[in-house]
C-alpha cells in the first residue's frame, strides 16, 4: 500500500489549472473541465497526476498509459487495463489524498468543521455524538470519525449505505482503520486497508 496526500492548497488557482491541463491526457481534461470552478478542476487534475505517479512508481506503469477508467455500481473507480491494481482518492478544500494497493483500499480526507446537531445526529451514532459533544475539539473528532467511516465504505466499495450511523460499531477484523488529525492544516485522514 502507497498513498500520497497533497496540502499545498494554496496552488489552486485558475493559472495552476491552466499549467496542470498541459500535463494531463484529453481526457481527463474533459473531466477537469466539467467543473465550473477553480477547486473541482485543480483537485481532479491533482489527483489524476499523484495517481499517475504512485502507478509509475510502484507499479511501473508506463508514464503514457492511457489509465482506461471504468466506474462500479456504487461509484468506486477502478482501471481496466489494471484489474489487480486498487486505488481510491479524496479531496476536500484542505487536502488531496490518493492510495493504490494491491488489495480493495478506501482513503478519506475531510476538513473539521463544527457539525450541527442535526448532522451529528444523522451520521453518528450515541456513543459518536457524546464523544464529539464532550471533545474539547469537537471539529476534529467529527472529522476524523467521519473519513473513518467513509474510507470503510470505500474501501467496500458499497458507497455510504444505511449503516452509516452504527458502521464503525462493529468490529471489522478485515480492515484496518489508519487515522491522522492535522490541526494546523485543520484536516482528518484515514486509510482503509485489507488485513492481510
Amino acid at each position: 500500500m502507497e498513498y500520497s496526500l497533497f496540502t499545498n492548497m494554496n496552488r489552486c488557482t485558475p493559472e495552476e489549472v491552466q499549467r496542470l491541463l498541459l500535463l494531463v491526457p484529453d481526457k481527463q481534461k474533459e473531466e477537469a473541465l466539467k467543473f465550473k470552478h477553480t477547486f473541482g478542476q485543480f483537485a481532479t487534475l491533482e489527483s489524476f497526476l499523484l495517481l499517475r505517479q504512485l502507478l509509475v512508481e510502484n507499479y511501473q506503469i508506463d508514464l503514457n498509459d492511457p489509465l482506461d477508467f471504468v466506474v462500479g455500481e456504487h461509484g468506486k473507480p477502478s482501471l481496466r487495463n489494471h484489474p489487480h491494481i486498487h486505488f481510491n482518492i479524496s479531496h476536500c478544500p484542505n487536502a488531496i489524498a490518493v492510495a493504490v494497493d494491491d488489495a480493495p483500499i478506501g482513503v478519506d480526507v475531510e476538513r473539521y468543521v463544527n457539525p450541527s446537531p442535526s448532522l451529528l445526529n444523522y451520521c453518528m451514532n450515541e456513543q459518536e455524538c457524546q464523544q464529539v459533544q464532550e471533545s474539547e475539539y469537537p471539529e476534529r473528532d467529527f472529522a476524523a470519525l467521519w473519513t473513518q467511516k467513509e474510507a470503510l465504505f470505500k474501501q467496500r466499495g458499497t458507497g455510504i449505505t444505511h449503516e452509516l450511523r452504527m458502521v464503525l460499531a462493529h468490529p471489522h477484523s478485515d480492515v484496518k482503520l489508519s487515522t491522522e488529525t492535522f490541526d494546523k492544516q485543520q484536516f482528518a485522514f484515514t486509510l482503509a486497508t485489507a488485513v492481510r
